[in-house]
């Protein structure tokens, strides 16, 4: 069942995980501390994600670097000193990913990213919630079979 907030279509949740300062944090707490099963992504090794199955109650969960997180809204490995540093991520898949951009834009919202497909195949518009999450709504092909 999708959610419907304001005309964007929610279908689910595609991605959720902390915005590590550093690789070496991320590994030692979530992994070695907390023992949750993730591994290094194939040719990043600082993006560790978990295996579709592998952590129940999450598609897709994962310590994303903030110097790529950085480099994936701006295309620089720093992030913007005027812009609060996100402490977490969320990615919300949505049905109409053209409406949704149009829907945050007309309330106003900065957008940092705007219907950009990823070099992995995903297209995202990224923006900070009020919160300083750093959020997606996002069209994920292979999550969507």
């Amino acid at each position: 069942m999708a959610l419907n907030l304001s005309g964007i279509e929610v279908l689910f949740i595609a991605g959720f995980g902390p915005v590590s300062v550093t690789a070496e944090s991320g590994t030692a707490f979530y992994i070695d501390t907390l023992g949750l099963p993730l591994k290094a992504m194939d040719g990043n090794s600082e993006y560790l994600l978990s295996e579709e199955g592998k952590l129940e109650g999450v598609k897709h969960f994962a310590i994303w670097p903030l110097s790529q997180a950085a480099t994936s809204c701006f295309g620089i490995p720093q992030w913007p000193s005027h812009l609060s540093k996100p402490q977490g991520w969320i990615e919300y898949e949505v049905q109409d990913l053209d409406l949704a951009t149009h829907i945050l834009s007309d309330k106003g919202y900065h957008l940092l990213v705007a219907k950009r497909t990823e070099p992995w195949g995903q297209t995202v518009t990224r923006l900070l919630s009020p919160e300083g999450l750093l959020t997606g709504l996002t069209v994920t092909p292979w999550l969507r079979s």
